[in-house]
């Protein structure tokens, strides 16, 4: 089951960079008890996307683009998000 939290953080990686491939974990549970973990069950996530929009374009920079349409998310709503970003073909 995805939470209320996943299901935004796919709508907006959605709308803002069209993914071939999108795939948001939810690590949460592997962090029970430990420092940021606020009990929601949705603290901690790794997201995989796939995206045209990330060719030609640094690791720094695919980053910033995912935190980017993620919006007050990283940092603020969750306390952690690993990104593995990539163009098609990589």
């Amino acid at each position: 089951m995805t939470g209320p939290l996943a299901q935004e953080m796919r709508q907006l990686l959605t709308a803002a960079l069209e993914p071939t491939q999108l795939d948001i974990i939810n690590d949460s549970a592997s962090h029970s008890g430990h420092m940021g973990d606020d009990g929601s069950g949705e603290s901690h996530f790794t997201i995989v996307i796939e995206s045209a929009k990330f060719a030609g374009v640094s690791r720094l920079q695919r980053q910033r683009m995912v935190n980017g349409a993620l919006g007050d998310i990283p940092g603020e709503r969750v306390h952690a998000i690993a990104i593995k970003a990539r163009a098609p073909g990589e």
